[in-house]
């Protein structure tokens, strides 16, 4: 099984991944490593900040990764926000019947209610060098893009409105 994690920044993606790395103890892999091992060892021009680009970039290796896991009956969860909207068109049902796909997003109002929460958890997991630019308006478009995205894809978002922890542990316990 591979557990595909996605969605906005500060939505807690990789707390989640750790948590089922504890839980169920399937290694993870972070786009954010794959992403930053690319650029830094200079076999991309591509920047941290060309998310679009990166996307479109990194999506073709995390998907051939996801296959090879799902072919040798591996167990991963892959976490980051670099995921297509429409990444299910090019895998076969035979690796889609082994992925569960986890698209997290914040609420406006949650975001509202909880912005010093949320950017107070920032680095519980990974150490975030710089967040001055994570404003509560920059994360509530960044949350409708992927609320947006992936709706209108078909895909079913876990809407975070109210209870940010009882909203992660069902979706380690599902």
């Amino acid at each position: 099984m591979v557990i595909l994690i996605t969605g906005a920044s500060h939505t807690g993606k990789t707390v989640l991944a750790q948590r089922m790395l504890e839980k169920y103890k399937y290694p993870y892999l972070s786009v954010d490593h794959l992403k930053m091992g690319l650029i830094r060892s200079g076999n991309t021009e591509l920047t941290p900040m060309d998310d679009d680009k990166l996307t479109d970039y990194l999506w073709p290796i995390e998907r051939e990764m996801i296959k090879t896991a799902i072919e040798n009956k591996q167990n991963m969860v892959v976490e980051g926000c670099y995921i297509p909207f429409d990444w299910r068109k090019e895998l076969s049902e035979e690796y889609l019947s082994e992925i569960r796909f986890i698209c997290l997003a914040l609420s406006d109002t949650y975001i509202d209610s909880h912005f010093d929460a949320i950017t107070s958890h920032a680095s519980d997991v990974e150490n975030r060098m710089d967040d001055s630019d994570c404003t509560k308006e920059w994360l509530m478009k960044c949350n409708r893009e992927f609320i947006k995205g992936f709706s209108n894809a078909g895909e079913k978002v876990t809407l975070i409105e109210d209870d940010y922890e009882k909203t992660i542990e069902s979706l380690i316990t599902e």
